[in-house]
């Protein structure tokens, strides 16, 4: 089928290989409209900015992170300039740190709008053994413990944009690297250098997003609706 063309079965667009964020977003630019929408991890070129690129087309404002000032600046300076339909509003947090999570977290829940959509996209380098702030290994903390904490402590903006006829969504950006991993929960807690095998600990955050985004979806009860997904 042609890319976002409607399939009469479902009456829902196909996408494929080729398709790209702005076919996605053009094909639910009405629903898309009006929504708040809160990205993670956007710094230039990645999959993140290209999301809040393509979704400040329609909606009605675009929280984008990053844990660097300078770099979130140029993300915000550069969806600024392409003259976007959305209020583009930066927000600096460090998924890393839980301390700095709540400090985030507070921010938005200052905010006087509610958020309707979640991406928890960020995520850090693969790369050599590393501890966090609070002494969990690093890719844990950066892609699961922290935008776990994150969601929690955002809930209640999430759910005040419940209607009879939108339900929230929170999004995990996860990877098909899980069906090649697992979680160790003996050393959660105790992070071993000795052990460390840095795809293995990529693998065990993918997988613990996708744990976590089918566990809120039954634990919310139709409240909010939340997924995972690999992004190809």
């Amino acid at each position: 089928m042609a890319v976002g063309k409607f399939s009469p079965s479902t009456m829902y667009p196909t996408f494929d290989f080729h398709t790209t964020a702005e076919d996605v977003a053009t094909a639910f630019a009405e629903q898309i409209q009006r929504k708040n929408i809160l990205i993670t991890g956007t710094s230039l070129n990645g999959l993140g900015f290209e999301t809040a690129r393509a979704v400040a087309k329609y909606a009605n404002l675009v929280i984008i992170t990053g844990y660097n000032k300078e770099r979130l600046g140029l993300a915000h300076a550069e969806l600024r300039k392409e003259g976007s339909h959305a209020e583009i509003r930066p927000l600096v947090i460090d998924l890393a740190s839980l301390k700095d999570v709540r400090r985030a977290a507070a921010e938005v829940n200052a905010y006087a709008e509610p958020i309707h959509v979640l991406v928890n996209n960020a995520a850090a380098a693969v790369g050599a053994f590393k501890l966090s702030p609070e002494g969990y290994e690093n890719q844990l903390a950066t892609d699961h413990l922290g935008p776990f904490l994150f969601t929690a402590l955002i809930a209640p903006k999430l759910l005040a944009a419940r209607t009879e006829t939108f339900t929230p969504r929170v999004v995990f950006v996860s990877s098909l690297g899980h069906e090649y991993g697992s979680v160790n929960f003996e050393t959660l807690g105790k992070p071993d250098p000795a052990l460390y095998d840095s795809m293995g600990a990529y693998r065990q955050a993918k997988t613990a997003n996708i744990l976590t985004a089918s566990e809120l979806s039954r634990r919310a009860k139709g409240a909010l609706k939340s997924y995972s997904l690999h992004p190809g």
